[in-house]
């Protein structure tokens, strides 16, 4: 089993609750104050969790800079109090950002009990086998 430290574990809680206020804020039609914080928190549990420097390196790679250019500048944008633009563009920059991690997600939830068998299911599967890739496919 995989160990982590104290400082990951923040760093889970942080981005836990990022998400769920970006969730809410996104519920509450765009709420520039929740969606302001809910990025901040996103970014700090973001840097708790791989360290500083890696999150730092993670960003600003060379093949990454238009990912990264889009999500920072959502992020300047929805603080500036235009969230919902800052929210389209941001999530743009997330996807571009986070598109290799997606194959992998959909195979662990594929994995899940009930969530796979929902995720087996004839419609929905076909937007699974999209997201996942080819890497779905050969671990089925």
């Amino acid at each position: 089993m995989l160990e982590i430290t104290d400082m990951q574990k923040i760093g889970l809680g942080l981005s836990g609750f990022g998400i769920a206020f970006l969730m809410l804020g996104v519920m509450l039609l765009f709420d520039k104050g929740l969606l302001a914080i809910g990025n901040i928190l996103f970014l700090s549990g973001l840097a708790f969790i791989i360290g500083l420097e890696r999150t730092f390196w993670f960003f600003f790679q060379k093949h990454k800079w238009k990912a990264s250019l889009a999500f920072f500048t959502g992020i300047t944008v929805v603080l500036i109090g235009w969230p919902l633009i800052g929210m389209i563009v941001e999530t743009y920059g997330f996807i571009l950002l986070f598109r290799g991690f997606f194959p992998a997600a959909v195979t662990f939830l594929t994995r899940v009990p009930v969530l796979g068998t929902i995720l087996s299911l004839p419609v929905i599967s076909k937007v699974v086998d999209k997201l996942g890739g080819d890497s779905r496919r050969s671990m089925v």
